[in-house]
């Protein structure tokens, strides 16, 4: 099976404690893409494209903990809930997604069991490890979403923090940036789930960062972003 997550060391009294649930498209070992579904290999909708990056570039900045993803968001979503309708993903862009087509409820346990749980087990351990006073997620979105092309740069996703939220757009937004509080999702639509779940259990604050993925891929602008975040994660609020 192997470690269904990828765990970077940090300091205890980092500012935050940083997540990536999309940075990776592997399959865990005995999967493979069907043939029909190579049109989502490379896409969002199998990875956030640029996440892993811009997690472990921050997490250096930051001196900060992360624990990453290792599998695709199409084996399981760890962003989701156990009870989530969109746990495993039936359809992509109007098409039926082979890898989850007639799963079994023991092959939905099983992944369950294997991947969800180790992960939200170690988030839960190595944060409980740590002084972080939050938990960031960190998160890319396509450019073009049915069709549309997506003005927004970055998202900042949150469900209770409403001032530290709003506070970092304001500051986003004097940087240059067209940055957007609960876009291109909300964070009060249950989406932040990593963030707030782990949040909630261990008194944390907790955040979503969304970036752009045409950006998050592009060095050039995480050069500088990433020591413009990492001010801005280090500012008390």
């Amino acid at each position: 099976m192997g470690d269904s997550y990828e765990v970077r060391a940090g300091h205890a009294d980092a500012p935050a404690f940083l997540t990536c649930e999309h940075a990776s498209e592997a399959l865990p070992e005995g999967y493979a893409w069907p043939e029909a579904d190579l049109r989502l290999v490379g896409t969002h909708w199998a990875i956030d494209l640029g996440a892993r990056d811009l997690t472990l570039e921050l997490a250096e900045a930051l001196d900060a903990p992360a624990v990453l993803a290792r599998y695709s968001r199409l084996v399981i979503d760890l962003n989701r809930p156990e009870v989530s309708d969109t746990l495993f993903r039936l359809m992509a862009d109007g098409e039926p997604v082979q890898l989850n087509r007639d799963l079994s409820e023991d092959e939905r346990k099983r992944r369950f069991e294997d991947y969800h749980r180790p992960f939200h087990d170690t988030v839960d351990r190595e944060l409980r490890a740590t002084r972080c006073p939050m938990v960031v997620a960190i998160h890319s979105f396509t450019d073009r979403y049915e069709g549309a092309p997506r003005e927004v740069q970055i998202g900042v996703l949150f469900d209770t923090e409403e001032a530290l939220g709003n506070a970092w757009v304001a500051e986003l937004r004097t940087l240059g940036y067209d940055a957007r509080a609960n876009e291109p999702w909300s964070g009060k639509a249950g989406l932040i789930y990593v963030a707030q779940r782990h949040g909630d259990r261990h008194g944390r604050r907790a955040i979503e960062l969304e970036v752009r993925q045409d950006l998050a891929m592009d060095p050039a602008f995480r050069a500088t972003l990433i020591p413009q975040l990492a001010t801005l994660i280090s500012a008390p609020v």
